[in-house]
């Protein structure tokens, strides 16, 4: 069984979002098709301070307090998934690494940005 609520600490690394989680053998694992723009937008609507030396982002497959994105799946490619920031013109692909998460490629994924000190 896997946890309900998962973080990670994305930070910038070439000028790219990538993050580590020696949990599930990931290292400089970037965002990339889209995934890195929506972080982008997040944080700036957010505020987050200091966001390429890292930050906190918890997700889940479901709902929980104070989300702040909606991700719903669109479709599969690529060996990943691309999934539509709800209220927002914008889609991201989320590549393979998200079965180290997830069994299957959940229909809704609620994302919330931290400042990593928060």
């Amino acid at each position: 069984m896997t946890n309900a609520l998962t973080v990670i600490f994305p930070y910038r690394y070439e000028g790219m979002w990538v993050f580590d989680d020696a949990d599930v053998g990931l290292t400089k694992e970037p965002f990339v098709e889209g995934a890195d723009v929506i972080i982008d937008r997040a944080l700036e609507a957010k505020g987050v301070k200091d966001a390429d030396a890292g930050f906190r982002l918890l997700f889940s497959a479901g709902e929980f307090p104070r989300y702040d994105v909606k991700f719903i799946w669109l479709r599969a490619a690529d060996g990943g998934n691309y999934y539509a920031a709800e209220g927002t013109d914008l889609e991201g692909w989320l590549c393979p690494a998200l079965f180290k998460y997830f069994d299957e490629a959940p229909k809704e994924i609620y994302a919330r940005f931290e400042e990593r000190s928060a």
